[in-house]
C-alpha cells in the first residue's frame, strides 16, 4: 500500500507518515501489521465521537439504504438535512437560524465571505495575522501567513489584517468593511485564546460601523472546548458562523449559518448566488445529525472540561514550556522545534498519534476524540512522557 500511496496519490509533503490503515475503532487506529495506535489527534479534530461510533455508523447505514445523492443542493427536501438544520437552529442564538450545508470548512468560508459582501454591498474584508481559514483562493486570501500565500498570488483584493488580541487595531474596521473574519480560537498559530474581552470588543466595533462578524469555529466547534461552540465562552455572537471538521464525526462536511433574511440574498441577483452539488448530501447529513444528537443528549461536552484538567495534571515535564488551548483543543509548546518533531515521530513509532500545528513550529497538537476515556488519557500521557525522557537523555 505504501508504495502505491506514494506513487499514485498526490502528496502534500515529501515525508508523509504513511501509516497503512487496516481499521479504526473508538480511540484507536490499527495498521496492516496488526499494531494499534492510540489517537490523540482525531483526524485533526474531525472525529468528534471517535472512530466508527456505532450511532453514526447506524445512521449512515440506514440512510444509504433509503437514498444517497438525488439532486443538487437546495432543490429537493431531504429529511436528514432538514432535521440537522432545525436542531442546529434550536441550539444557536438568534438570529442564527438558517444553515447552508457544504462539503468542507474552506467552502464554508468561501460562502460566508460571499454572503457578507452580498449583504453589505461592501468589498473589504478584515482578517487576522497568523490565521488559518482554508486553502481555496478566497479562504487563503484571508489567512494570515504570507509564506503560504506568496506562490499563489494574486489573491483576493481588499483584504486588511489586524493582530489577534490587539485592541488598538480595531480602528482598522471601518464603514468600508464588509466583514471581519476571525477564528474564535486561533488554531494554526498555536491555539491562541482571545483575551480581555477581545471578541466582545470586535463585536461592538462591527456593530458600530455596520460590518458583519464571521466567526470560524471549524476547529473549536462541536464541544471541543467544553461548550457546543467556543464563542459561547466569550459572550460574542457572530453574524455568520462557519463550521466543519467535527460536524459529522469523520465525514467531509462544512456549513455557514446566518439569519434567514441574510441567507435569502443568495437566492436572487443572481439566482444560485452560491451552489454546490454535494452539499447537504443526505448520508453526510445523517452522520452530522447523529453526531449532534449524541453530543447534546450526553455528558460528553461537560466531561471535556474534566478531561482537559486530566491532561494538564499529567503533562508536566521540563521540555514542555506551556500548554495552550481549551478543553480537548490543546497544544503542547515545547522548548524547541526539534523536541516537538522528535516527540511526534518517536511517539508514532511507539503507537501514539500526535501531530503538528500549521504555523507554530514548537507546538504539538493534542485533540483526541471527545469520547476518549480516562484510562486512554493516562496511557497516552505516560507514553508521551516516556518519549520526552528518552529525548532529554
Amino acid at each position: 500500500m505504501k508504495d502505491d500511496f506514494l506513487k499514485y496519490q498526490a502528496q502534500t509533503t515529501p515525508t508523509p507518515l504513511a501509516i497503512e490503515v487496516s481499521h479504526a475503532k473508538g480511540s484507536y487506529i490499527h495498521d496492516m501489521a496488526g499494531k494499534r495506535h492510540l489517537d490523540f489527534v482525531a483526524g485533526v479534530s474531525a472525529c468528534t465521537l471517535g472512530h466508527c461510533h456505532p450511532k453514526v455508523v447506524r445512521a449512515v447505514q440506514e440512510q444509504t439504504e433509503q437514498y444517497m445523492h438525488v439532486m443538487v443542493y437546495g432543490e429537493y427536501a431531504l429529511k436528514p438535512a432538514i432535521a440537522y438544520a432545525k436542531l442546529l437552529a434550536s441550539l444557536l442564538p438568534d438570529p442564527l437560524d438558517t444553515t447552508y450545508l457544504v462539503n468542507s470548512g474552506t467552502e464554508a468560508v468561501e460562502g460566508a465571505l460571499k454572503l457578507a459582501r452580498r449583504v453589505t454591498g461592501r468589498s473589504e474584508i478584515v482578517a487576522a495575522h497568523h490565521s488559518y481559514h482554508g486553502n481555496t483562493m478566497g479562504s487563503l486570501s484571508v489567512s494570515g501567513y504570507e509564506e503560504r500565500k506568496a506562490t499563489f498570488r494574486p489573491l483576493l483584493p481588499g483584504i486588511k489584517f489586524i493582530h489577534f488580541n490587539a485592541e488598538l487595531e480595531l480602528k482598522k474596521i471601518t464603514d468600508k468593511t464588509a466583514a471581519v473574519i476571525l477564528e474564535t480560537i486561533q488554531g494554526g498559530a498555536g491555539f491562541i485564546l482571545p483575551k480581555n474581552d477581545y471578541l466582545k470588543k470586535v463585536r461592538q466595533r462591527c456593530t458600530e460601523v455596520g460590518a458583519l462578524l464571521i466567526l470560524d469555529e471549524i476547529q473549536p466547534g462541536f464541544g471541543r472546548t467544553g461548550k457546543l461552540f467556543a464563542f459561547e465562552h466569550y459572550e460574542c455572537d457572530p453574524d455568520i458562523l462557519v463550521i466543519g471538521k467535527g460536524m459529522a464525526s469523520g465525514l467531509p462536511v462544512g456549513a455557514f449559518v446566518a439569519s434567514q433574511e441574510m441567507m435569502a440574498t443568495l437566492m436572487n441577483n443572481p439566482t444560485l448566488g452560491h451552489i454546490t452539488t454535494f452539499g447537504g448530501n443526505p448520508v453526510i447529513a445523517a452522520a452530522s445529525l447523529a453526531t449532534l444528537q449524541e453530543l447534546t443528549s450526553s455528558d460528553l461536552i461537560d466531561k471535556t472540561v474534566e478531561k482537559e484538567k486530566r491532561f494538564r495534571s499529567l503533562l508536566v515535564h521540563p521540555s514542555i514550556s506551556e500548554i495552550r488551548g481549551r478543553g480537548l483543543m490543546l497544544a503542547l509548546i515545547m522548548k524547541s522545534e526539534e523536541i516537538a518533531n522528535q516527540l511526534i515521530l518517536k511517539c508514532a513509532d511507539k503507537g501514539l498519534i500526535l501531530f503538528w500545528l500549521l504555523f507554530e513550529s514548537k507546538a504539538v497538537r493534542i485533540s483526541p476524540p471527545l469520547t476518549i476515556s480516562d484510562t486512554e488519557i493516562v496511557e497516552g500521557c505516560q507514553m508521551l512522557l516516556e518519549v520526552l525522557n528518552e529525548i532529554e537523555q
